[in-house]
């Protein structure tokens, strides 16, 4: 986990440092450009004024002035810019340089310079006029003129080693600052990267140790609503859920062994019993009827756990595929029970509509629950007593009822009635035929079906109660 957040946190900061550095090279050409741009736009413009100035100094007197001069001066100190006029033959006849005996008047410039002057308009050069400035600068030279007569030549330069110095010191400044927000940058992300993923690292603990057998291992909630909290709650939950089937697998198991070990044990005891003579031979029939019953509960057992295996192996959507009447389903299913209902003397309420009400549903699996709430009402019904049948129905749902007279189901033992293998204290005594199966397979077969079932008992009185969905 370590390695591989080290690996990933690596190479997010390479990637992050190789744009960071792509980005600062890209401003930095753009922003030289953008500041040489403005420069010689300055420049230019400054040019242009000047010139205008100038003509009007040739025309009240001569571009030799003082007056001229110090103006130069003073454009020139202001922009950082050299500045001086030449005649027409290429001679400098006023400069902005503050000295007062300059040494630029009266020096002509090199013919390589003047061969290029213009007669008009304007040009700019880059160089050192033919050795006229020690560096490199960039010059524009605007021919002076009036009424179409050539005055001079304006020259206003710039030396590009100063055109750029602030440039120069304003880049470096900026590179600075941009890594120490990097690095600010990278620890923060290294340090919350390393928070977040703590759940992450939580759960991969968590999951090693469920695989060495702790099934009591959570991780930490992270009161957060997002990806990570989300996916620690799913965590959680799954590892409840994991939980609670291996419970009731270790549990499924210890009932099955103990419903198979009592009847085992019987059988094999009076067998052995009957084998070595220790059972006389005139109760040997009365012992092989009690082997037989036992091996008929053990049969009916395996058969019950067969049934679970078929109706959990269904899915919702076959078994809501077909229809049934279920008035039709309830009247034949109580037909085959009239032999115990007359040996118990109960008085029989059937209160179902006589017209059809179709239902969806497997009506194989749908008469089983009917099946064992009716053979589990009788069997604990009192005699004489009174056992209705009732259905009923809504705009959505119908309702089915079983209702019996005998013993008071506790409360507390209400929410244990459909679980495997359950048995109330009640019931062992009278029910050694059972294998404590039947409600639980009613329950799976009506969770199947996305249905309801509920119970009730009160005064003796218990009711039993499930939903089936209407055919539309």
């Amino acid at each position: 986990m370590h390695r591989t957040y080290f690996r990933t946190f690596t190479t997010t900061a390479v990637m992050v440092l190789v744009s960071f550095l792509l980005i600062g090279a890209a401003f930095g050409f753009a922003s030289r450009q953008v500041f040489v741009s403005e420069t010689r736009e300055s420049m230019m413009t400054n040019s242009r004024e000047i010139s205008r100035m100038a003509v009007a100094y040739a025309a009240e007197g001569d571009l030799r002035s003082l007056e001229l001069r110090m103006t130069l001066s003073t454009i020139g100190a202001s922009t950082n810019q050299h500045i001086f006029i030449v005649n027409p033959s290429g001679y400098i006849i006023t400069c902005s340089d503050s000295a007062v005996f300059c040494e630029h008047i009266g020096k002509r410039l090199d013919r390589s310079v003047t061969a290029l002057l213009p007669e008009s308009g304007t040009i700019t050069s880059l160089g050192t006029l033919g050795g006229f400035y020690a560096s490199e600068h960039y010059t524009v030279i605007s021919a002076l003129t009036d009424d179409d007569a050539l005055l001079g030549h304006l020259f206003v330069s710039k030396d590009t080693g100063t055109a750029l110095s602030i440039w120069e010191t304003i880049v470096p400044l900026f590179f600075l600052i941009s890594l120490i927000v990097l690095f600010l940058a990278l620890i923060f992300s290294y340090a919350s990267s390393k928070y977040f993923a703590k759940p992450l690292r939580d759960m991969a603990d968590a999951a090693r140790r469920f695989g060495r057998g702790e099934l009591d291992v959570r991780v930490e909630s992270t009161d957060s609503s997002d990806e990570i909290g989300e996916l620690t709650e799913a965590f959680n939950s799954m590892a409840n859920s994991l939980e609670q089937s291996e419970t009731k697998r270790r549990e499924f198991i210890a009932n099955v062994s103990h419903e198979l070990k009592t009847p085992m044990t019987t059988i094999s005891g009076f067998a052995d019993g009957i084998l070595d003579g220790t059972i006389p031979p005139e109760s040997e029939k009365k012992y092989l009827q009690i082997i037989s019953s036992e091996t008929k509960r053990l049969a009916r057992l395996v058969r019950s756990m067969l049934e679970l295996s078929r109706l959990q192996a269904k899915d919702r959507a076959t078994l809501l595929k077909s229809s049934f009447d279920i008035s039709e389903q309830l009247r034949l299913t109580l037909i085959t029970f009239a032999d115990k209902i007359d040996q118990k003397h109960l008085d029989v309420e059937f209160n179902v509509p006589e017209e059809e009400i179709k239902v969806l549903g497997d009506v194989d699996a749908i008469t089983q629950v009917i099946y064992n709430l009716l053979d589990n009402a009788i069997k604990f019904s009192r005699e004489n007593s009174p056992l209705t049948i009732s259905l009923w129905k809504d705009s959505k749902k119908a309702y089915v009822s079983v209702r019996n007279c005998g013993s008071t189901i506790p409360e507390a033992e209400i929410p244990l009635l459909f679980d495997r293998f359950h048995k109330s204290d009640r019931s062992r005594s009278q029910d050694r035929d059972g294998v404590g199966l039947g409600l639980y397979i009613v329950k799976t077969i009506l969770n199947n079906h996305g249905e309801d079932i509920a119970v009730t008992s009160r005064q003796g009185v218990t009711d039993f109660v499930f939903t089936l969905a209407l055919k539309p």
